[in-house]
């Protein structure tokens, strides 16, 4: 484990001969949690689990008596928080005698840290979107998120349409085009028709110029033709520098996306301090407890295009 930061081993921020020390001088990337979850509360609770229940089916034809149906239970999801923590520990001279500040600005690199881990937390949504990723909860069909293989646990329904939400196309105006209508075609528990209005593409910042091709450009991407661009401005655009995969893109219902997919905080990130009374050695110390998950697959395809 490693030991406190002492005045043997950073003897530069002790030489007031040096003009500046640069300590975290990039800025820090966007926080896009509070953007793509729904943040739901724990109310006290160790897990968060959900459930769900099917349509019906269409009515039958009256023939003197109604016909009773029932609705299918569907796929629980249990979310289990995580705990995470971390700290630092710096020895009482070097804090004393340190030219510059820099130990004094070891909070903050803690909250940098956890900023940081929690946008990667955040991004296995999408970055594990074709694996079963149960590292924060689990999902009882068993399935990835984005696949061309969902069930239902509905008898006797077909899901050779409407239950494929994967594609391998590499991100183009073509490509959007037929994923949108993937996305229009996807079924209910039942088979049936649902509304699903896809308005977002999240993509990775290699993908950055084509996305805004495909939505800015005013007439058809890539051709001579004078045909309009049917794709101009009806997506959200979202490049997040965590999504790992240079190729692969992902679009989104943003209405279904918030009614599916949650992140909470059972613990909000804490941070406290304390000064070791025999070795005079500072410690700060983060805490936090926190998890995500998803509830249905509706709202996204993915294009795993590598």
């Amino acid at each position: 484990m490693p030991g406190p930061h002492s005045s043997g081993s950073f003897g530069d921020l002790l030489d007031p001969r040096f003009q500046k020390i640069f300590y975290e001088q990039y800025n820090e990337l966007p926080d896009m949690l509070g953007k793509l979850y729904s943040m739901q509360g724990t109310n006290g609770r160790n897990n968060m689990m959900w459930s769900s229940v099917g349509a019906l089916t269409d009515w039958p034809q009256f023939a003197g008596t109604v016909v009773y149906q029932s609705m299918n239970q569907g796929y629980d999801t249990t979310l289990t928080p995580l705990e995470f923590a971390s700290g630092v520990q710096v020895e009482r001279k070097l804090f004393d005698d340190d030219q510059y500040n820099i130990m004094d600005q070891r909070p903050k690199a803690l909250a940098t840290a956890v900023k940081r881990l929690r946008q990667k937390h955040g991004a296995r949504i999408f970055n594990n979107a074709n694996s079963v990723d149960s590292y924060f909860y689990t999902n009882t069909e068993s399935v990835a998120l984005v696949s061309d293989s969902h069930t239902t646990t509905a008898p006797d329904v077909s899901t050779s349409t409407g239950f494929d939400n994967l594609t391998t196309a590499a991100l183009s105006a073509t490509a959007v085009a037929a994923a949108r209508i993937q996305m229009r075609n996807f079924r209910d528990d039942q088979g049936n028709r649902i509304s699903v209005m896809p308005d977002e593409l999240w993509f990775p910042p290699d993908l950055f110029e084509i996305a805004e091709e495909i939505n800015g450009s005013s007439g058809k991407v890539d051709t001579d033709l004078n045909n309009i661009n049917v794709h101009r401005g009806k997506y959200k655009l979202n490049d997040w520098e965590y999504l790992t995969d240079s190729n692969n893109w992902f679009m989104c219902d943003a209405s279904m996306r918030k009614q599916s997919l949650f992140w909470t905080d059972r613990v909000e990130v804490e941070f406290a301090f304390a000064e070791d009374l025999d070795t005079l050695v500072a410690k700060w110390r983060g805490y936090g407890r926190w998890g995500m998950a998803h509830i249905d697959w509706r709202w996204v395809l993915g294009a795993i295009v590598s």
